[in-house]
């Protein structure tokens, strides 16, 4: 069984950093792309930023040159660094990866940490 395990929200300033983590445990033979989505309130789950096992990137255009995503293939956890939040960047993220588990490729979600950028 795969899991995907969030941690890193919280309350941030407008202005300041935050840093989302993303492990992934159990059984996992390879894990393809990685990526965060969030949901704010009354909103559609959006992409924020993506990332394939060989590190290319994507982001949505409202976070592009203030979120990074990487990946520490090693740890098979992704990060999300957040600069300069704003607060419409206030939401529930959630972590996303597609692994195969020896058995099927199949996606997997963690199970959401709030982000909450308020003075």
């Amino acid at each position: 069984q795969v899991q995907l395990v969030e941690s890193g929200g919280g309350l941030v300033q407008p202005g300041g950093s935050l840093r989302l983590s993303c492990a992934a445990s159990g059984s996992i033979f390879s894990i393809y792309a990685m990526a965060w989505y969030r949901q704010a309130p009354g909103k559609q789950r959006e992409l924020v930023a993506s990332i394939t096992s060989g590190g290319s990137t994507n982001y949505a255009d409202s976070v592009k040159g203030r979120f990074t995503i990487s990946r520490d293939n090693a740890k098979n956890t992704v990060y999300l660094q957040m600069n300069s939040p704003k607060p419409e960047d206030t939401a529930v993220y959630y972590c996303n990866a597609r692994i195969f588990d020896g058995h099927r490729v199949g996606d997997y979600w963690g199970q959401g940490t709030q982000v909450t950028v308020s003075s």
